[in-house]
């Protein structure tokens, strides 16, 4: 599903542990590594998708994490041309995401990352808050810079109620 500015609307995941450290996953495609995230489908909400998207790419199950916050509204991100499917109609510029803050709940071993036939990540590791705003891969440091930006003070109130 893309929308009519060519935009495909997604979903971004901010899994934080008690320590306040973020999950951050090497992709299985590439050397990258990123936070969780995935496309909506027609018939989801955002925060359905999230909990479809959390399940396939990390195994884990509403019960295992608390939903803490969201971003509001959408962020976008364009992708560079060599990552554009041109032949694909309509032509996907972007991705509009809203993203969400979770705190992980559960034991380390409830993370699959083979959780389906065709995993999304081959290994993670928690890290620093901040970390991944500079090491994402470049086209998506702005839009990772303002998801936690916006998460922050929900991080930081959720750290508090704990």
């Amino acid at each position: 599903m893309i929308d009519p500015d060519g935009y495909r609307p997604n979903i971004g995941i901010v899994l934080m542990n008690d320590d306040q450290r973020v999950f951050w996953a090497q992709r299985t495609s590439n050397d990258g590594w990123q936070f969780p995230q995935g496309g909506m489908n027609t018939d989801e909400t955002p925060v359905e998708a999230m909990y479809r998207e959390l399940r396939e790419e990390t195994g884990l199950a509403p019960e295992h994490v608390e939903l803490l916050g969201s971003t509001p509204g959408w962020l976008r991100y364009r992708l560079p041309h060599r990552y554009r499917r041109r032949y694909s109609k309509p032509l996907c510029i972007g991705q509009k995401q809203v993203w969400f803050l979770l705190r992980f709940l559960a034991d380390e071993s409830a993370i699959d990352l083979g959780h389906t036939q065709e995993p999304e990540f081959s290994d993670y590791r928690w890290v620093d808050f901040w970390y991944p705003a500079e090491n994402v891969i470049r086209f998506k440091r702005r839009v990772y810079r303002q998801a936690l930006t916006l998460l922050e003070p929900i991080a930081v109130a959720g750290e508090l109620r704990r």
